[in-house]
């Protein structure tokens, strides 16, 4: 069949509307980056471990990405694991990741391939000794030399953001565990008497936060047990001020303080100060 000019000038037509019509990528970025504006992460706590049901997406037994099968755990207690981080930001900003939720640079998340959704994992930087804590919600990175992928938030705090991968240490942590410390601990420290004047010995603490609120006292001594592997947690009631103080101690001397003070500054908690009770 001869095309005559009008014809041709149809099938072209034609053409360039069929590719105009073609389904949208998933992903308006191609290119996956930083935000823009500058973001200072000091101010983004850590996330707190709580006890929750695994979420109803993102745990089936097994899935397959890119032709190979992975294997979700059933339980993550006690789980650790050495390997290269990377992180993502604004290219998946705001879209749903494989437990349903969205994703949130700004938030304290992570991606993993294997771990049951939601895990609260301690991640280190195995070169500058940095760490935090993360929510695992989602799926990946399908790399096999990379462990874990960090939020933005969470790779900046370890600085890894300019390199794009990091070494590290991933701990998972146990909430029913660190709950349990927590209530028996904070039960032992109002049950304490007040000691006399004149039996009451001077001690080196570290104050970390005081609260008025209990439950905010306790959700920092389950961070702070996140990151310190050894260590005095105490929560007590300030009656005069009206406040529930979280401190370590007693601590040997005030040199020891300070070096906590120093590891938990590295892991965004800066307002902690040293004092003598």
């Amino acid at each position: 069949m001869q095309l005559t000019p009008n014809s041709v000038l149809i099938l072209l037509l034609v053409t360039m509307l069929s590719g105009c019509s073609s389904p949208p990528s998933r992903y308006s970025i191609k290119q996956d980056h930083a935000p823009k504006h500058e973001v200072d992460v000091s101010k983004i706590p850590n996330a707190v471990p709580r006890v929750e049901p695994k979420s109803k997406y993102g745990n089936p037994k097994t899935y397959v990405v890119r032709g190979k099968r992975y294997r979700v755990m059933d339980s993550a207690t006690g789980y650790r694991q050495k390997g290269i981080a990377s992180w993502y930001g604004k290219k998946f900003h705001g879209h749903r990741t494989s437990s349903g939720e969205p994703y949130n640079m700004y938030a304290m998340t992570a991606a993993h391939k294997n771990l049951p959704l939601p895990s609260y994992v301690h991640v280190t930087n195995t070169s500058n000794g940095r760490s935090v804590i993360v929510r695992v919600n989602d799926r990946g990175p399908f790399h096999d030399n990379r462990i874990i992928d960090l939020s933005y938030a969470a790779a900046k705090k370890l600085d890894i953001t300019p390199t794009g991968t990091g070494s590290v240490e991933i701990r998972v942590i146990d909430p029913r565990q660190q709950h349990r410390k927590t209530r028996v601990s904070a039960i032992d420290s109002f049950k304490k008497k007040p000691e006399s004047p004149q039996t009451k010995s001077k001690q080196v603490y570290l104050q970390v936060g005081a609260f008025s609120q209990r439950n905010n006292a306790d959700e920092l001594r389950i961070q702070l047990a996140g990151l310190l592997s050894s260590g005095n947690i105490n929560t007590g009631y300030n009656v005069e001020n009206k406040l529930y103080r979280v401190r370590i101690g007693p601590l040997n001397t005030r040199e020891e303080a300070s070096q906590i003070a120093a590891k938990l500054s590295q892991a965004g908690i800066a307002q902690t100060k040293i004092v003598h009770d």
